[in-house]
């Protein structure tokens, strides 16, 4: 009896173990680091995507496949699994939804069972950072890992965590499993080696984090995260359809059995029962796609990379439509090594500088292939947020949360590289087209030689006008022409970079974008200064008498018509060598009045003209701040213009136009206003001989307030005073017409009028219609009574 109770208690204690098998023996490990406070900071405070605790994993599978492959060059192995199987090179995702569980596998270096303990119980280790540390001399040895912290942004989605790993050191395939209460679990892991080698990681994913069970929001994540990985990355996809049922060979012989004995009654069946539909059933399917087959062409070198392929890349970073403009693909070398292409647009985005806008995601930042973040606003300055492209840099530091890379010193070293990489894009393009240009010119001036029929000549022109080449600077500066003069506003460090980027209109450059270069070039001898205006369109500024003085001294003046110019021309005052001025500001020097002789012809002048000078500024009042003949060429009385260091009309209108500007703050008798008579005008000559006989003439006071109103209309400047030049305009006209200029208006005359015969007949009409309707209305009411 005691021996058949014994082995009763041997089978009991035989079918627990098998049951229960290695986990009862696992060992129980208290985190270190003081990690349960570590997790609530990381969960709580150094991650807030919960997305990248996927791009965590990924960048931990990828460094465990990167270690291996350099390990096995030296000493290769060729482990396998216990159904015989070699692992793969590559990282796979899978889902089981009923069960709620989501599961990332590497055929890596795997881990022993120190390592786990050691890696994943201290979140300071890390398992790449002490390999990189024994591999200092190799250069494949940069791996992203510092699995330390990274690894446990897993519980930002999960319950609990297991980590079965399998490293080629070990026997044994072993199990790390926590729910970051403190403390974690080692056991080995009761299926044997299901790896081979690699590591395996289940997650028992969180009730609210269910999102991450679907594998359509997985796949988005992979390809925003990790499209660049250089291994390949798999999901699997499940797919459930109907398909006829199977049925054993037992089942058919029995319906063949049953067929047979119906006999006859199977004849007289109908059609539609023979035709019997056969039996189906939902058959779930599973397989492998790969996620990432985009490769980071950046990697590549330029020579081998064609034009299709960078505009693929573009299209596929920045979700645009269109070809790039322009890009540039280079490596930067010294303090900081990275990586980049960046691409100009071919046009510019809504709302570009719509401050309610989130800020632009222009820029995608890489490290070593894994995608970090595109939502870094500062590592390109506002001013050049069109810019798209990519940054892969190997050495900014990530033993800590992507995200606060904001504050790295090494990333203000890139975002300054960029930048001038940047500039120096559009310095090329620009150039770019300036040679095109020039060899066009060397080949026409050849072909000219060559040509001796004027026929030839002609079709030649015509082929080279054909097959020249669109410029590319011009539709740059239509669209992004406003950027760079923001940048030249508010990058004092690139001004000058910036400056040599200008493009404008002026007088000689035949309706064509010329430099400010191009301008000094064709400066006129003995000319100082850059002659510039500022207004809402060319053909406003032509018509102003400044403008006219200019052109008919042969000098060119530079158009500005965008309102930002007149910030810029407030912070570039001087370009190779030469002042820029402002043609709207109190008359300028040209040069010619510098001799002894011109200086003495002036101050006769002065004297001349002093008393109708006087006469003005006692007529205008506080409305002038001074009264000056003018020294501009022009057919105007007069020129309304600025003092040298006061608002001009143009800037007073900009800021009267802004949102929180203030029309009582910038109003039309606060703009300071220079008049400059033009004495050799015979309406200011007819003035000035009416105040030599009488200052008080009312029609030379009339006359000079109208011309003043005119001129300062001509000059941009808003009118002080609209309904007293309409009435100064009235009695100029009733003079011009000899009138009496306190005419009143005229009585109304008194019109007969006789009635129209047709008229009368049928309101006669009318009026009979109505008696009869008055009379059938009191019949009706007699008749009720």
């Amino acid at each position: 009896m005691n021996s058949i109770r014994t082995c009763f208690g041997l089978l009991f204690v035989a079918l627990t173990i098998s049951l229960v098998g290695a986990e009862d023996v696992e060992e129980k490990h208290g985190f270190q680091a003081e990690v349960s406070k570590m997790l609530d900071i990381i969960i709580n405070a150094l991650y807030t995507n919960r997305n990248i605790f996927l791009r965590e994993v990924i960048s931990n599978a990828s460094d465990a496949l990167d270690k291996i492959r350099f390990l096995y060059l030296t000493k290769p192995q060729e482990p396998t699994n216990k159904d015989g199987e070699a692992p793969k090179m590559d990282i796979r995702i899978r889902v089981d939804k009923e069960n709620r569980l989501l599961t990332i596998s590497d055929g890596g270096v795997g881990m022993k069972k120190e390592d786990l303990i050691n890696h994943l119980g201290s979140l300071g280790s890390s398992g790449t950072k002490n390999f990189v540390e024994k591999m200092k001399e190799s250069n494949d040895a940069n791996l992203i890992g510092q699995f330390g912290v990274g690894f446990y942004s897993v519980f930002l989605v999960a319950d609990e965590v297991k980590v079965a790993s399998k490293n080629d050191e070990s026997d044994k395939q072993w199990v790390w499993k926590s729910k970051a209460e403190g403390d974690f679990f080692i056991y080995e892991d009761p299926r044997g080696n299901t790896l081979g080698r690699g590591t395996e990681i289940e997650l028992l994913v969180k009730k609210d984090a269910e999102e991450y069970l679907d594998t359509d929001n997985l796949k988005e994540i992979v390809t925003k995260y990790s499209e660049f990985i250089q291994f390949p990355i798999y999901l699997q996809t499940s797919k459930t359809e109907k398909v006829p049922v199977e049925k054993s060979e037992d089942a058919e012989e029995e319906e063949k059995k049953e067929e047979t004995e119906e006999g006859e009654d199977a004849e007289v069946k109908d059609e539609d029962e023979e035709a019997k539909e056969p039996e189906m059933e939902e058959v779930t399917t599973y397989e492998w796609n790969l996620v990432n087959e985009n490769k980071p062409i950046w990697q590549r070198k330029g020579d081998d990379i064609t034009e299709d392929e960078y505009s693929s890349f573009y299209k596929a970073i920045s979700k645009d439509y269109q070809d790039p403009l322009y890009k540039t693909h280079f490596s930067a070398e010294g303090e900081v090594e990275f990586k980049s292409i960046l691409y100009i647009p071919g046009r510019m985005k809504q709302q570009q500088f719509d401050q309610k806008q989130e800020g632009e995601k222009n820029i995608r930042l890489y490290v070593r292939r894994v995608f970090i973040t595109d939502d870094f606003k500062d590592l390109l300055p506002r001013y050049l947020s069109f810019i798209q492209g990519v940054v892969d840099s190997d050495d900014l530091p990530l033993n800590v949360s992507r995200e606060l890379l904001q504050e790295s010193r090494i990333l203000k070293i890139i975002k300054k590289k960029l930048i001038r990489k940047a500039l120096a894009m559009m310095k090329d393009l620009a150039e770019e087209d300036e040679e095109d240009e020039d060899k066009k010119d060397d080949e026409e001036s050849e072909d000219a030689e060559k040509k001796e029929e004027k026929e030839e000549e002609e079709e030649e022109k015509a082929a080279d006008k054909k097959e020249k080449k669109e410029k590319k600077y011009p539709k740059f500066w239509e669209e992004f022409g406003r950027n760079i003069r923001l940048g030249l506003i508010e990058d004092g460090t690139n001004r000058s970079r910036l400056t040599k980027l200008l493009r404008y209109k002026t007088s000689k450059s035949e309706g064509e974008w010329a430099s400010l270069d191009d301008y000094v070039d064709r400066m006129a001898e003995g000319q100082k200064e850059i002659y510039f205006m500022v207004g809402e369109s060319v053909e406003k500024i032509r018509e102003r008498p400044a403008c006219e003085d200019a052109e008919k001294r042969g000098l060119e003046v530079i158009f500005m018509t965008d309102a930002i110019d007149e910030y810029v021309v407030g912070h570039l005052t001087d370009y190779s060598g030469h002042k820029l001025a402002n043609l709207a500001k109190e008359t300028p020097k040209f040069g010619d009045d510098d001799d002894a002789k011109a200086k003495k012809i002036d101050e006769k002048r002065k004297e001349v003209y002093q008393p109708l000078v006087d006469w003005f500024k006692d007529l205008l009042g506080e409305r002038v701040t001074k009264v000056v003949l003018t020294k501009r060429k022009t057919d105007s009385p007069m020129v309304v213009s600025s003092p040298q260091h006061g608002l001009t009309a143009n800037m007073a209108r900009i800021m009267q136009g802004q949102a929180l500007g203030e029309k009582a703050m910038y109003g039309a008798n606060d703009v300071k206003k220079i008049l400059e008579l033009n004495h050799l005008n015979p309406i200011v000559d007819e003035i000035n001989k009416r105040i030599k006989a009488d200052k008080d003439d009312a029609q030379a006071k009339d006359t000079a307030e109208i011309l003043f109103e005119m001129a300062s209309i001509q000059g941009g400047f808003e009118m002080d005073d609209q309904k007293s030049l309409n009435s100064r305009l009235e009695r100029m006209l009733k003079t011009g017409l000899d009138l009496e200029a306190s005419a009143g208006m005229v009585e109304e005359e008194e019109y007969e009028i006789e009635e129209d015969d047709e008229v009368a007949d049928d309101e006669a009409a009318g009026e009979e219609a109505a008696a009869d309707e008055t009379e059938a209305a009191d019949e009706s009411t007699q008749e009720e009574l």
